[in-house]
């Protein structure tokens, strides 16, 4: 059954809004250096569009007394489908878990075309709106406010005899953090000299960044976050 040449019009219209709201998603992602940049987000929004187009407009030709269709069993299938799409932007390193934000965002990419397959513009624009505001306004927000991460303890252990502490300093001064010493305690483990050194770090940047980044320097064995800080803590990174 072919459909009228002004719906057509309209569904491919819904489409490329669902490409343009999604391409300002992407951009935002692609300019923070995430994951599931640009491409990404415009192919999950696009496809989530095409997809509730399909459920809600596909399968018209075949109604009848005897024959009754849902439009919202292909969307709800979407959504299940874009969560193992977003499980795969998150991964576990160092005792840090990352790519929480960039996950959701997929989710929201994935809402904003099925919102414009649908036929909801305000729906999407007020979706895209939000994403904005929550990535660059509510990041303000939080970095100004009293957390653990503005004050916290991490534990490091490196090899002995490298500078890798002279490096740790530079590494969190360039990364703005004011950088304490509370303990220091030197081993040897299989012959290797092998020094723990518990240190405070203030500063208003993600602990989380500081501590992959010590832990990527040369001669550092494990750095992560003191027991105490632990305990009961759910990491929120990009």
């Amino acid at each position: 059954m072919l459909i009228e040449p002004w719906e057509a019009l309209v569904q491919l219209g819904w489409l490329l809004l669902a490409f343009v709201l999604t391409a300002i998603v992407g951009l935002e992602r692609h300019l923070h250096h995430k994951p599931a940049g640009l491409r990404t987000q415009v192919l999950v929004g696009v496809g989530a569009a095409a997809f509730t187009l399909t459920s809600a407009f596909g399968f018209s030709y075949v109604l009848g007394e005897d024959v009754r269709l849902d439009p919202s069993r292909i969307a709800a299938q979407v959504v299940s489908g874009v969560g193992f799409l977003g499980a795969g932007v998150i991964f576990f390193r160092r005792d840090v878990v990352r790519g929480l934000t960039t996950a959701a965002t997929v989710w929201v990419s994935a809402a904003i075309g099925m919102a414009c397959g649908a036929g909801l513009p305000v729906v999407a624009i007020g979706a895209t709106a939000l994403h904005l505001a929550t990535v660059y306004g509510l990041t303000a927000l939080a970095d100004r406010l009293p957390t653990r991460e503005s004050r916290r303890e991490v534990r490091i252990i490196y090899n002995d005899g490298q500078g890798v502490l002279r490096d740790v300093l530079q590494t969190a001064t360039d990364m703005g953090f004011l950088a304490t010493v509370r303990s220091t305690e030197v081993r040897t483990d299989d012959d290797q000299r092998r020094v723990q050194v518990t240190m405070t770090f203030r500063g208003r940047a993600s602990l989380s960044e500081l501590t992959m980044a010590i832990g990527a320097l040369p001669g550092v064995v494990r750095a992560g976050p003191t027991q105490r800080d632990t305990e009961g803590e759910a990491e929120d990174d990009d």
